[in-house]
């Protein structure tokens, strides 16, 4: 390891080995595919960037040498496509290893990626491809999004902006089809599995679609030459959609910061080894991707971990963890506690040394669980699509159970009431960084939303819209978003609270507190719970958890309403999605 990362951070650390400076240096001419992935290629090249598996039985292991080989022909591929400088792109990859190739390719021409979930319809393609004026559309083979993007294009005046699509043969994804026996059933002509395992199967899987350039096949058919080409640091880089609780997502922009920002969230909070190998679950559509999976890591020098499933399953993840020897882990507490559920002393975790969260809240039975079952501490982090990470309990800190940690040293943070002036100790307020002068990683605007844009940008301080109170040692309190905090009675009542006093209840397996209409109140609190094996929702089960409430947190927190579901609605990378129950309650 060559400490490439020290080129690009100030930093300072306590006389207890505590990070207390982090400041960030960025030439104006920065790009992440040129300063990180191409120099660690051409000065380390056999090390490892990536171990990239699917359940297919498809393996690559991929150094920097190779990642800058296939950018730079993806590179060239593209640009024969008239993609070029300043050019939005919408990428759709699930967890292809296509991705970090098309990332870096992007990066190098100085386009701006637009990645995205595959699970988008119709509607929601079109509102992106016209809000963003998407030049080109790189789509996988698998799964329905290619049908999507045809139906939305067969009127070329729906999104004239569109000039090039281009499919990339996904090579099953964990959804080829399975026999009885559980074993994948491969159509005998197709180069699928581990026949495409190695060099010489990296994009070596076609598809022919009408209308389409086959991705996979244009890059092998490039040349690897690529000279660097102009681009600015302070260019647009990266868009991001996000969903609030009502109308479009807004669009996040972000420059070449975004990426250095994200050192703190590798080097500091993921922990990770430049000799080890990290493992974020997440899907390429979605900002934690980047955050666990590419930016940060890659600044370290370290290797990342990629499994191209469909349906996340604890015991395979798992079992993953051990026969791969992965050293530190990150995903949202509701994979953890998926993972409660399953026999985990009978997996072997012991080269995992470091379990970092972020997503949601972490309850504290589950943080007290994967201690006593793993022997390791889960280190919550806070951040946004608008962010790297500002809040965490950073490597060498003692988390305290349920805290998110303290604001990193990158940023300022303070708690604020609605006035704009700052909270008291325990008191709850909304989250807000400093931005009066240009904070890396921070957005640089809801892109072509100027009203937004100054709603959470304004007075030097960008307002994050999540509500947090401070204790006296100066760890912050995760409450909720504004609009989950629920104001009942002249109370200001978060769900996290309630939620993990529920979890600790024997036969609640998972819950989601929030509030609905109420004559009286304004808002009343109401569970809605998933039950643990050989519990059933009665009424008595009902006034047995709001005495157990009652007794366990503040008496005017109980849940006065309580509905049992099979399952609670979430979005694709596994949040809770507490607004869909409101609006379902709503609409009663």
């Amino acid at each position: 390891m060559r400490n490439i990362n020290l080129r690009y951070v100030d930093e300072a650390y306590n006389a207890d080995g505590l990070l207390t400076k982090f400041d960030i240096t960025m030439p104006p001419d920065f790009n992440f595919g040129y300063d990180i992935v191409d120099d660690i290629a051409l000065n380390d090249p056999e090390r490892r960037a990536m171990i990239w598996c699917n359940p297919e039985g498809e393996e690559h292991i991929f150094s920097f040498a190779d990642i800058k080989y296939w950018s730079d022909k993806c590179a060239n591929a593209l640009l024969d496509a008239g993609i070029g400088r300043g050019d939005a792109v919408l990428v759709i990859l699930r967890r292809h290893y296509q991705f970090w190739i098309v990332a870096t390719a992007l990066a190098k021409l100085g386009a701006i990626m637009v990645p995205a979930t595959f699970m988008l319809k119709e509607h929601d393609l079109e509102y992106r491809l016209n809000g963003a004026s998407i030049k080109a559309i790189i789509a996988t083979s698998v799964g329905e999004i290619a049908d999507i993007v045809d139906n939305v294009l067969v009127d070329q005046d729906t999104c004239p902006t569109v000039e090039a699509c281009f499919i990339v043969n996904g090579a099953g994804g964990g959804l080829t089809p399975q026999d009885d026996s559980g074993a994948f059933v491969f159509d005998e002509n197709e180069l699928i599995g581990q026949a495409l395992s190695g060099p010489e199967g990296v994009c070596a899987a076609t598809c022919e679609r009408e209308g389409w350039i086959d991705l996979n096949r244009a890059i092998r058919e490039a040349s690897s030459n690529f000279e660097r080409r102009e681009t600015l640091a302070a260019d647009p880089m990266l868009l991001y959609f996000s969903s609030g609780t009502s109308g479009n997502p807004k669009m996040v922009l972000h420059d070449s910061s975004y990426a250095l920002g994200h050192l703190i969230t590798a080097k500091h909070w993921h922990n990770v080894e430049p000799d080890g190998l990290h493992f974020t679950i997440a899907d390429t559509g979605w900002g934690k991707a980047v955050w666990g999976k590419y930016y940060g890591q890659w600044l370290m020098e370290a290797c990342v971990f990629t499994y191209d499933f469909d349906r996340f399953s604890p015991a395979e993840i798992l079992d993953l963890i051990g026969r791969y020897n992965i050293t530190s882990l990150c995903c949202p507490p509701t994979m953890y506690r998926m993972m409660m559920t399953e026999d985990i002393d009978s997996f072997d975790l012991s080269s995992l040394h470091y379990s970092t969260t972020a997503g949601e809240a972490l309850n504290p039975d589950l943080f007290d669980f994967w201690k006593t079952h793993t022997g390791l501490t889960i280190y919550e982090g806070f951040g946004q699509t608008e962010t790297p990470l500002v809040i965490g309990n950073l490597t060498g800190s003692s988390p305290r159970s349920g805290s998110m940690g303290k604001p990193v040293p990158l940023y300022h943070l303070e708690i604020m009431r609605e006035d704009g002036t700052i909270c008291d100790v325990g008191e709850t307020g909304e989250i807000c960084i400093d931005v009066h002068e240009k904070a890396p990683g921070i957005m640089l605007e809801y892109y072509r939303d100027p009203e937004k844009t100054a709603q959470a940008i304004h007075d030097g301080w960008y307002h994050t819209g999540d509500t947090a109170w401070r204790d006296e040692d100066g760890y912050y309190w995760y409450v909720g978003r504004n609009d989950d905090v629920i104001k009942s009675s002249g109370y200001r009542i978060g769900p996290f609270e309630i939620e993990s006093v529920l979890l600790e209840h024997d036969a609640v397996r998972e819950c989601a507190v929030t509030g609905v209409p109420d004559p009286m109140r304004g808002k009343a609190v109401k569970a809605t719970i998933v039950l643990a094996d050989g519990f059933e929702g009665t009424s008595e089960l009902t006034r047995e958890l709001q005495t157990w409430v009652k007794r366990k947190t503040a008496p005017y927190k109980f849940p006065r309403i309580i509905e049992y579901v099979q399952e609670l609605p979430r979005t694709v990378n596994g949040k809770i999605r507490r607004v869909a129950i409101r609006e379902e309650d709503e609409a009663k």
